[in-house]
């Protein structure tokens, strides 16, 4: 073989690898690229997974407080004449709204390990709402108006309907990305 001829394998065998290296490192930002849009679109579908689960945990606190104080209510109406069998029964809706408070407080953490600081203020204050009104309007308690009941209420529904307002457009983002 003259130098020649080896001169042109050599170049030749050169540029292909080059070539090949070139390829390589092509499919692997591409295989790079495909795994990190796959690691957002999981991370995003697990937002969405939290803050449904947020949802579905102040919806429980929302319908065991409905109960609540829809026996409440009755209670202070009828007073010393209120059947024990419903007074019964709001000691069992009582402690069924006080295990519901314990996933209020997990729905907030869950809200802060995704850092959304604006609805876990938003949750907290809809929890101290129902404290407030569970400690103006209880059993035996007759000095209390129902426009007063009523007031408390419109508190504790304006301030759920926020929460779910700011929950909701933070969905909707997420879905929008996904």
């Amino acid at each position: 073989m003259d130098m020649e001829t080896l001169f042109q394998l050599t170049d030749t065998s050169l540029k292909m690898g080059i070539g090949a290296v070139i390829a390589a490192l092509c499919a692997w930002g591409i295989m790079r690229r495909q795994n990190n849009s796959q690691f957002d679109v999981q991370r995003e579908n697990r937002r969405l997974q939290i803050l449904e689960d947020v949802s579905s945990q102040v919806g429980m606190v929302s319908h065991s407080f409905a109960k609540y104080s829809s026996l409440v209510v009755e209670s202070v109406q009828f007073g010393d004449r209120w059947p024990v069998a419903r007074r019964q029964e709001l000691e069992a809706v009582n402690s069924e709204l006080v295990n519901e408070f314990r996933k209020l407080a997990d729905a907030e953490a869950r809200l802060l390990m995704l850092g959304e600081k604006n609805l876990e203020r938003t949750l907290r204050l809809y929890g101290a709402r129902i404290a407030v009104y569970r400690k103006q309007v209880y059993v035996g308690r007759q000095d209390i108006s129902p426009e007063e009941i009523s007031s408390l209420k419109a508190a504790i529904h304006q301030v759920r309907e926020q929460f779910y307002d700011m929950l909701s457009r933070k969905y909707d983002r997420l879905l929008a990305n996904a």
